[in-house]
Parts: C-alpha cells; structure tokens; sequence
C-alpha cells in the first residue's frame, strides 16, 4: 500500500472527497494518539501501567492501519487506480460460498465456546480483580471474542449462496 497522501481525489463527489478527508485526518491525528500513549508509557515507572497503555498501543496501531487501508482503498476506487483494494468487496467470495460458510460455522461454535470459558474464568477471577489486572484482561478478551463472534456473523450473512 502507497503512503497516506491527503489532498483533493481525482475523481468522485463531495461526498467521497469529505470521507477521504475524515479518514486521512483522523490517520494523521491517531499518530499524536500513539505518540502521546507511548510517551506516557515511557514516563510511567509503573510496570502496570506500562503494561496496560502497551495493550491500548498495539489496538491504537491496529485502528491507525485500518483508517489508512480505509483512505487508501477508496483513492484506489474513487481515482479508478489498476491496484488492488486494501479492503476488498464484499462481492469478492470467490465460488466457495457454501465453503465460507462452513468454515465461518466452525469457527463461531468455536468462539461461543470460547465465550463460555471465558465467563466461568472471569467468575473465577472475581476473588482477585482487587489485587490484580487478571479479571480486567480477562473481560477484554470476553469483548475480544464478542467482536470476532460478530465478525464471523457478519460473514455468514454475506458470504451465504444469494446473499446480496
């Protein structure tokens, strides 16, 4: 992927250009974000807030490359650019529908069953969550799996056969 150039779009509207704008800035913004984050990981002397502005950094940075391939892939589209979109279509399941499916159905049994796990660890947890940072990552990854269940939804709907 090219690097972030803000500036008018070749082609499109008003519309394009103000979203290519709102995500260019925000990818410009989110760089003072991760500076700021881990300048204050650096100052700390703590070693758990360290630890916790780390985890906060690693999503920031995450967030930061989505915004980009966001921007990128709409120049690509906007400026009829012969490159490959960083966020492909929808429309781009290949002739594996019932395939997808399948795989995305194994995987959201997975994940529920991962929900599950994590439900009875953060039950478990609820003894120490005064005196450790254990029951706090544990709820993050309950919102992590939450997130990929829908994800996989997502999927499902969209990749079904005569889905749209």
């Amino acid at each position: 992927m090219e690097p972030m150039t803000s500036g008018a779009l070749n082609g499109g509207g008003a519309w394009e250009q103000a979203l290519y704008d709102h995500l260019t800035s925000h990818v410009e913004n989110e760089v003072g974000l991760l500076q700021a984050y881990q300048e204050a990981a650096d100052e700390s002397h703590s070693a758990a807030f360290s630890y916790l502005v780390g985890l906060i950094v690693e999503e920031e940075r995450r967030h930061h490359r989505t915004f980009a391939e966001l921007a990128a892939t709409l120049r690509t589209e906007v400026d009829a650019r012969p490159e490959e979109f960083a966020v492909p279509r929808l429309g781009h399941w290949g002739f594996e529908h019932a395939h997808i499916v399948e795989l995305t159905d194994q995987l959201l049994e997975r994940e529920r069953d991962d929900a599950g796990a994590l439900a009875e660890l953060a039950e478990t947890l609820d003894a120490v969550k005064d005196t450790t940072m254990w029951h706090l990552l544990v709820d993050l990854m309950q919102m992590d799996t939450a997130k990929h269940i829908r994800i996989l939804e997502f999927v499902r709907e969209h990749a079904s056969p005569g889905a749209t």
